[in-house]
């Protein structure tokens, strides 16, 4: 399942509107641990589509969003419910961990 790529336009209706909790991965293309997590973000979306969304922004291009929300390395993910951010997840970490940190919104 490819996750969508999220804008400093979309970010908005994409993340902070939705009703279901969203994960967004702060990313970039020359990021190699960025790169590995990919697959297990898209396994994640595909498991869990009905409960979650995951969404992607490349911190190159919208830099204002990495800057609201202090990402000051990647990759990070931050799960957002209501609009807020709800936890924040660092680095390139295994599937069984990253769930563990969502278990409480799955």
């Amino acid at each position: 399942m490819s996750m969508d790529s999220v804008t400093t336009n979309t970010f908005p209706t994409k993340v902070l509107e939705q009703r279901n909790p969203v994960l967004v991965d702060f990313w970039a293309p020359w990021c190699g641990p960025c790169k590995a997590l990919a697959p297990v973000l898209a396994e994640i979306a595909g498991e869990h589509g009905d409960k979650l969304t995951v969404v992607k922004v490349d911190i190159d291009d919208n830099p204002e969003i990495a800057g609201d929300y202090g990402i000051l390395s990647i990759p990070t993910m931050i799960l957002f419910v209501d609009g807020k951010p709800a936890t924040t997840i660092n680095g390139a970490v295994s599937k069984a961990k990253i769930l563990g940190k969502l278990a409480p919104w799955l």
